[in-house]
């Protein structure tokens, strides 16, 4: 009989089934997976005041979450959290870094940043969640 069952946290040993089958998957389709996951953090005064997290995968870099914290908004932390992925990335064989944002949040910090949007899911019965899926593509 099949069980399914909702697990708060997963432990190591999921993640390492997780990144094996990712793999074992894309080498049976010819497909380099490439994943990788990546976190840089901003602080002053050995404190930390802003954090960036994402993964690498296949040819892409997708950038998960950016936070600021709140007073140190608006002094472009977040614009060299990602630079710093930009450069990190740069060359490596990756060909874009694409993220999520929704209206409330931030699309037009990520177009100051050089983002294009791709695509933007609208949700009529609250705008402020509107989704945006953004891209930046490396130049070859």
């Amino acid at each position: 009989m099949l069980n399914i069952e909702y697990i708060e946290n997963l432990d190591e040993k999921f993640y390492q089934l997780i990144d094996d089958e990712f793999n074992k998957y894309a080498i049976k389709n010819d497909v380099k997976c490439n994943y990788k996951p990546f976190n840089f953090v901003a602080k002053k005064d050995n404190i930390v005041i802003g954090i960036i997290t994402g993964h690498s995968y296949y040819k892409e870099v997708h950038i998960g979450d950016l936070i600021i914290l709140e007073k140190y908004r608006n002094k472009h932390i977040g614009t060299r959290l990602i630079q710093t992925v930009e450069d990190y990335f740069k060359d490596k064989g990756f060909k874009n870094i694409n993220l999520t944002t929704y209206n409330f949040q931030a699309p037009e910090f990520y177009k100051k940043c050089g983002y294009e949007v791709e695509f933007i899911r609208e949700n009529k019965e609250e705008p402020k969640l509107t989704k945006y899926f953004l891209v930046k593509y490396f130049n070859d």
